[in-house]
């Protein structure tokens, strides 16, 4: 049987951009700035993949299965020529679209991540969401504290708090499929195949107090897209977006 469709928030209209969250996250988490780019000429689609958000829960879980999702969503909607922006494990799904589907995609952009493996570094925080047993958490407060035995950073606990949601009245949930994301987490590192190409207006963005993208991977950023940019945001973690989300706006728009 086919998936069912992912869901979306879809905002504003003309110029069709569609952005792709990070590993645990969702379209929510980009809510403010999609309002505010929508607000400059775009129908932005805030997509939740697969097993995340409030899309359909799947066994399946790779690169190339949220490539034939996205696919089937850009189908479903009647999107050509899209903008792709995506952060992080988006970003390598964006990064495959890009290469996968390079007629459907106008430009690029991917926020800290680059094509490169990663080693598996989500552990922490894998074994911290699975220690919420919900029979015994009855409210967010008790969830937080929980989460805060494994993750001491403040803003790392409210980003994964926002996977938990009220199933019904008393009943507490985790809207991510966490089973099957600890199951196949290894998919998260794994590089862009060789000898990819997208050879259009690609801006890859990195924070200035991340490791993800290193001057060293210049190169093999150029090899797969070469007509990339690579732009610091300043005073910004991994989570650029959410950290300095005015140089991040700005960097975005001007590149558009």
């Amino acid at each position: 049987m086919p998936n069912p469709a992912l869901h979306s928030r879809i905002i504003g209209d003309k110029i069709p951009l569609v952005i792709l969250h990070g590993f645990l996250g969702s379209g929510d988490n980009w809510k403010t700035l999609g309002n505010t780019i929508a607000a400059n000429g775009y129908c932005v689609h805030l997509v939740d993949q697969r097993n995340h958000g409030r899309s359909f829960h799947s066994d399946g879980f790779s690169y190339q299965l949220l490539v034939d999702d996205l696919k089937r969503y850009c189908d479903d909607h009647n999107l050509e020529k899209i903008i792709l922006l995506g952060h992080s494990m988006g970003g390598k799904a964006a990064m495959l679209f890009a290469v996968q589907f390079p007629g459907l995609v106008r430009k690029l952009v991917v926020a800290d991540i680059g094509p490169k493996f990663y080693p598996q570094h989500h552990q922490d925080i894998l074994k911290a969401l699975s220690l919420l047993n919900f029979k015994e958490i009855k409210t967010r407060k008790a969830a937080e504290e929980v989460l805060s035995t494994h993750i001491k950073e403040v803003g790392t606990r409210l980003f994964l708090l926002k996977n938990v949601y009220w199933v019904q009245k008393g009943e507490l949930g985790l809207r991510v499929n966490l089973k099957v994301l600890i199951d196949k987490v290894a998919e998260v590192g794994e590089a862009l195949p060789e000898a990819t190409c997208f050879n259009k207006p690609t801006l890859f963005l990195r924070g200035s107090n991340s490791d993800y993208i290193q001057d060293a991977d210049e190169v093999l950023i150029k090899t797969h897209f070469p007509m990339a940019t690579i732009q610091n945001v300043s005073n910004a973690g991994h989570w650029l977006h959410a950290e300095n989300p005015n140089d991040f706006l700005k960097y975005v728009l001007a590149f558009l």
